[in-house]
């Protein structure tokens, strides 16, 4: 990996994302709507989305950056502009991180957007703080990054790279603890929920809404998610393909 390398990729990923408006959108809107959608959802019962609010924050976030990265990085692939990038003096390294700076920028945005909108509009009520919501909402964002760039080089068609969000995304949903505590699941299944990235994602939003301070139980949560983020960001490169068979 060359640094000069690394930040030329990622200078051309988001010129190329200044002039696909829908793909911002998706990414920097679709989850203020969201937010702002739950919130009236439970307009009866502000401390309803208090709960689970926290939690949304982060997942999505997560899922939006897991779509649009996969997508779009399959989109390069299947047009040739990877296999003509790899054809240059530039690593798989080079690629994958230009890639992950590109989408972690516009994860900065987007996670500050909701999470501004969340606490400050919405009124949603934490009792920490709220410096702390926007970083674990940005360590999820950038663990969609890493899962996108990772299935891409697994799909053949765009439509393959959705396919794979009910196998990726959707059973770390179900497990994460958001719709019941994971110690009150079937042992089996908590014991899968241990390893899945998304409940120490929901566990550390969780921390946030009961802690005023950081607790070593956050940090623990906060260093799993961006330690698997780092984990599949180097297994992304790792099978890197030149183009789609």
């Amino acid at each position: 990996m060359t640094p000069a390398r690394t930040l030329a990729t990622a200078a051309r990923v988001l010129r190329q994302l200044r002039h696909d408006p829908r793909t911002i959108a998706l990414m920097l809107l679709v989850p203020c709507l969201m937010i702002f959608l739950l919130r009236y959802v439970f307009d009866a019962d502000p401390r309803t989305f208090d709960g689970i609010g926290a939690a949304l924050l982060g997942i999505f976030p997560l899922i939006t950056m897991f779509l649009v990265t996969s997508i779009a990085t399959l989109r390069e692939r299947t047009s040739g502009t990877l296999e003509r990038l790899l054809s240059l003096p530039l690593g798989k390294g080079d690629v994958i991180a230009g890639y992950a700076l590109a989408f972690g920028a516009l994860a900065v945005v987007q996670s500050a957007l909701v999470t501004a909108l969340s606490v400050g509009a919405l009124g949603l009520d934490v009792t920490g703080s709220a410096w702390l919501l926007l970083l674990v909402a940005l360590l999820d964002a950038l663990l969609g990054t890493a899962l996108g760039l990772f299935v891409s080089a697994f799909a053949a068609s765009e439509f393959q790279a959705v396919q794979f969000m009910p196998a990726v995304i959707f059973p770390q949903l179900l497990l994460c603890g958001l719709f019941t505590a994971r110690e009150r699941m079937h042992p089996a299944l908590e014991a899968v929920s241990d390893v899945l990235p998304m409940s120490y994602a929901v566990d550390g939003m969780h921390e946030i809404l009961r802690h005023r301070d950081i607790t070593g139980d956050f940090l623990r949560d906060a260093l799993v998610v961006a330690g698997c983020a780092l984990l599949v960001l180097a297994l992304g490169a790792a099978t890197l393909r030149r183009r789609t068979a």
